[in-house]
């Protein structure tokens, strides 16, 4: 099975390929930041990486709602194909 850590090294050369200006969280200033924010567009993108068994923590689903409520997208990626489903991009 894939790692965390691979599938979000996926996720942001994919993301960098299409242009998106991409920044992945190491260690952020408040808990439950998601793991890879980006912008591509003029959208902004929150991405909360986990594996397929991966739990998403209560924290995490309030910085998703903090975001949306702020006109961004927030999302649970488990792969590079729900990023890929959920973002737009041009060929």
């Amino acid at each position: 099975m894939i790692s965390e850590q691979g599938i979000q090294k996926s996720i942001t050369k994919w993301l960098e390929s299409k242009g998106a200006y991409v920044v992945k969280v190491i260690q952020a200033n408040r808990a439950g930041v998601a793991d890879i924010l980006c912008c591509l567009d003029g959208r902004f993108y929150a991405i909360e990486v986990k594996t397929p068994r991966g739990v998403v923590a209560p924290l995490q689903v309030y910085h998703q709602e903090l975001v949306e409520k702020s006109g961004g997208i927030a999302m649970i990626a488990r792969s590079l194909d729900d990023v890929k489903s959920k973002i737009p991009v041009n060929p």
